[in-house]
């Protein structure tokens, strides 16, 4: 079959190149008959990539050699480290497709390197294929325990419970074409009197339907096909609804199976679906609040829920879902993107967030959350829910607190005993991808660093009653298990948890992202080609997680590298901070894994110069692989003390200063902040909400047409975003700051549309928008799609040299009937010949061989028996024909003429036109 390609660059292996993407619509040249290029030293695919055409779209195409289990990460395209696209999941697992429409860019001198990544792991290397790159440590060791805290959340209430289920009629979310079910569990305590808190459970994208007895037949289906089961996601969090039903806590986990078996198209990975899927089942138990005659028996036999009072648990999506719920329920979203359109009649006090993604890097920062990061997640790898608490410094008013809690030891699975083996009703497995012969020293079943099934469920549960007794119920003292003060709930051992935060009782910070200067450090890039803070080869740190452009501005850490102590880095903001009134300074800080005791002298001076030094920190790293994001900042703190003995005016510090003490090594400094105990009220202020959407348009036969990219702006005052405009040529984006307010206008992105009468493919210019400072983001991406609206030219393949004497090129000859701005591409098969000797690897050129295919097989194959058997005939752009040929090569054998027989394929395989044949003479 024929179909559209751009062939990008690098390496050599079976129809070695680096991937496809859509061309911009550009001059017309002279149409002219050049060389096919065929996959060749700069163009070819790389084994498991190809272009496919279906229906007249064009796609990049990637299958692994094994199944890809549904889960929770984005799979992402990626070249030289930049994010192409968001590829479509075939129903086999294995098959994902990218639209040549929706890639990002189109510069084959900038895509390079192909490859596929989920959550920062890559999808298409065998599970430690680079092991050892990063100086992988032989052995971990769990991090020093901290003493217990004054109270343990962990520990069972007096309550007993109940347990029941309800179903109600589905409902319709924009977008899906299958309703969206209603279902939930229900587990509360027995006597417990007047109104009580409810906690709300959303388990994240996993597969969705099984077939009872049958381990292979899980799918990501919705409804389910006849003869399979839904898999009960809902129910993986009984045990922890149970302790939270026994202090108190009115609990309900919702089923989203309908979400994760229809979100595989939504831009934002369902989150707008997760949260009107959310606040309906909010909105009926406010409904049942009300008339509880009218709530179903389990809702009946709980004590009456305080919806005023009101945590979200959210699991993978789960988490990025609630998240955007408690979004809503403040700032509410467009209603044509809403399947909620009722009140609000609710109050979220706080969200747990459990391995989350945030696609949209779209925090809310007036709503306090606890994030656990699971040290050994296999689905979402990067532990990107870091930004949930850093993304949120400078936003708002900075009184919510926001906890980031790094579980050493678990994984992604194990918090939902659905998702577990031995445990679930459907097949299961663990997500860190264990690999026999390169066991990780974290990860692995049996290390000492490795979390049971059953250890990490009893750690996860605990922190969420954690989070519920200092967000819901007000109890401070629980805080320092949140808090990066360094105490544990004993009710997790033996789980080693560490923590950090930002928000709460902190007041004004040193923050890299600002206006700040540097000395003897380097001021980096959290996501920077050229500057970055880690390299991959380095590293991997969830403070530095990936978002969509190749480079990000204002996401910045402080760099330290000596090689002798005493050799101090000075941070200057660019006005003095006031101190004043802190109980101490806070510093989160990581050095590299597996390494002990990094000294670091803390100093401040103020605006007059007055120097003092506050104390001595100790940082050790976490225990980390290379498969493991382990580049992680401990907080630790020194009191203001020094500094008020020695008279600094703690009214306008002007410089933070650390020294190391140790002989060598390196550090990282996130932020460093004023720091007070305690919890303060937090009241959500009225921030300015940002929704981008798309406009799709026809290119048109001539002319240029501007249009606009669609901003939603709504909400409360006014604020400041930063707008990233990507270049679809090049996928480089270019971003700049943007104060916004309600009624003002929104954001000016104007798109330019140049109308021809070429084939092409679509155009797809993309915006991307996140919050600085007063406001909030809903939908974080959009754009202008200008549609291809012209035919694509006829297609035909015709012998150019098919008899020839052996040392001559077969050819064919591809011819379009008008020139494309594209090139078009046709798939050649080698068929076995049958009854006639075939033409061999020992009957062509060595070297093409090694171009086209990467390899030469041993001994004496026909080439219909090669492992990738595929030719690519193509047009480039501007022209109307291109030759295909099969160079031959005298052996000095006599022996009888040989075939060649190849077939144009569709994207199955399939046969597609009549078969080309060609005859190769023994030479005289």
């Amino acid at each position: 079959m024929t179909r559209a390609r751009r062939i990008w660059a690098t390496a050599t292996a079976v129809l070695m190149a680096v991937g496809a993407a859509p061309a911009a619509a550009h001059a017309v040249q002279p149409p002219e008959v050049r060389p096919a290029t065929a996959a060749n030293g700069n163009d070819g695919l790389p084994p498991g990539w190809r272009i496919t055409h279906d229906d007249g779209q064009s796609a990049l195409e990637w299958r692994s050699p094994r199944r890809v289990p549904p889960g929770d990460a984005r799979v992402e395209f990626h070249a030289d480290d930049r994010i192409v696209g968001v590829p479509e999941a075939g129903k086999d697992g294995r098959t994902f497709r990218l639209p040549l429409d929706d890639a990002r860019t189109t510069d084959p001198a900038d895509l390079k390197n192909l490859s596929v990544l989920a959550g920062g792991r890559r999808l298409d290397e065998e599970p430690g294929g680079d092991s050892g790159a990063r100086g992988t440590a032989p052995t971990a060791k769990p991090p020093a325990e901290f003493p217990a805290g004054a109270v343990d959340p962990g520990r069972p209430g007096t309550y007993r419970t109940t347990t029941g289920e309800y179903t109600l009629d589905p409902v319709r979310l924009p977008g899906f074409a299958a309703p969206v079910e209603m279902r939930a569990v229900v587990v509360a305590p027995k006597g417990a009197p007047g109104k009580r808190p409810l906690a709300l459970f959303l388990h994240g994208r996993h597969a969705t339907c099984y077939v009872p007895g049958k381990d292979d037949e899980v799918t990501i289906d919705w409804p389910c096909a006849k003869g399979a089961k839904p898999i009960p996601s809902h129910r993986g969090y009984l045990r922890d609804q149970e302790l939270l039903a026994s202090q108190g806590y009115v609990t309900v986990s919702v089923s989203a199976n309908g979400v994760n078996g229809q979100d595989g198209d939504a831009e934002d990975g369902g989150a707008q679906a997760r949260s009107s899927l959310v606040r309906s089942h909010l909105a009926r138990w406010a409904d049942w609040a009300a008339k509880p005659a009218t709530a179903p028996g389990p809702v009946r036999q709980a004590p009456k829920a305080d919806l005023s009072r009101v945590l979200l648990v959210g699991h993978s999506r789960g988490g990025e879902g609630v998240n955007r719920a408690a979004m809503d329920s403040l700032y509410p979203p467009a209603p044509a993107q809403d399947g909620y359109r009722g009140k609000v009649r609710w109050h979220i006090r706080g969200t747990v967030l459990i391995g989350p993604t945030i696609f949209g890097h779209n925090p809310v920062p007036d709503v306090p959350s606890l994030t656990i990061l699971p040290g050994c997640d296999g689905d979402v790898s990067d532990l990107q829910g870091q930004v949930y608490a850093d993304g949120t410094r400078g936003v708002s008013r900075g009184k919510a607190l926001h906890s980031a809690v790094y579980m050493v030891g678990a994984n992604h699975n194990y918090f939902n005993s659905e998702w577990t083996p031995g445990q679930a009703q459907a097949p299961a497995d663990d997500d860190f991808w264990p690999d026999p012969e390169q066991p990780d020293p974290v990860c692995s079943p049996g290390t000492a660093t490795r979390l049971t099934a059953d250890q990490q469920h009893r750690a996860g549960a605990t922190y969420i009653a954690a989070a519920a007794r200092l967000f819901v119920a007000g109890d401070d003292r629980v805080r320092e298990l949140l808090d990066g003060t360094g105490r544990r709930a004993p009710s997790a051992d033996p789980a080693r948890v560490l923590t950090h935060a930002v928000g709460a009782n902190r007041g004004a910070g040193f923050l890299p992202d600002g206006p700040v200067t540097v000395t003897g450090g380097r001021l980096c890039n959290a996501v920077d080609p050229e500057t970055p803070c880690l390299d991959a080869e380095t590293g991997s740190s969830p403070h530095f997680a990936h978002w969509q452009p190749e480079r990000e501005t204002g996401r910045r850490a402080v760099a330290l590298n000596w090689s002798a102590p005493g050799s101090a880095v000075t941070v200057k903001p660019a006005k003095p901070l006031s101190l004043k009134g802190a109980d101490s300074l806070a510093l989160r800080v990581f050095v590299p894994p597996n390494t002990t005791g990094t000294q670091l002298d803390v100093s401040v001076t103020d605006a007059s110069g007055k120097r003092a030094k506050l104390g001595r920190v100790r940082v050790d790293g976490l225990p980390g692989s290379d498969r493991t994001a382990s580049y992680w900042a401990r907080e630790v703190r020194v009191p203001l003390t020094a500094a008020a003995r020695a008279g600094l005016d703690l009214r306008r510090v002007a410089a933070l200063e650390l020294t190391p003490r140790t002989r060598s090594g390196k550090a990282w400094l996130m932020d460093a902040w004023a720091w007070s105990p305690g919890t303060p009220a937090v009241r959500e202020a009225p921030l300015t909400r940002i929704d981008l959407g798309r406009l799709k348009v026809k290119e048109g036969d001539s002319g240029v047409r501007t249009y606009q990219v669609p901003v939603r702006v709504s909400g409360k005052g006014s604020g400041t975003v930063r707008v990233y405009v990507i270049d679809p040529a090049t996928g480089r984006a270019k971003d700049r700051l943007v104060t916004v307010r309600p009624g003002a206008g929104g954001i000016d992105v104007p798109v330019t549309v140049k109308g021809n009468t070429r084939y092409s493919w679509d155009t797809s210019h993309e915006v991307l928008v996140k919050a600085v400072r007063g406001t909030v983001v809903g939908s974080a991406a959009g754009g202008v799609t200008a549609e291809n609206d012209d035919p694509m030219p006829e297609i035909s393949l015709k012998p150019v040299a098919d008899k020839v004497t052996e040392g001559e090129p077969l050819t064919w000859r591809m011819s379009l009937s008008a020139p494309a701005d594209v090139e078009l591409t046709s798939t050649l098969r080698f068929m076995p010949v049958t009854g006639r000797p075939e033409l061999s690897t020992k009957d062509v050129d060595r070297q093409w061989l090694l171009d086209m295919f990467g390899d030469v097989p041993d001994g004496e194959v026909p080439l219909s028996r090669l492992e990738w058997p595929y030719l690519w005939a193509s047009v480039p752009p501007g022209s109307t024909g291109a030759e295909v040929a099969v160079p031959t090569v005298a052996d000095g054998v006599t022996e009888p003429a040989e075939y060649v027989s190849l077939q144009p394929t569709d994207d199955e395989g399939a046969p597609h036109g009549p078969a080309l044949t060609g005859t190769v003479l023994d030479a005289p």
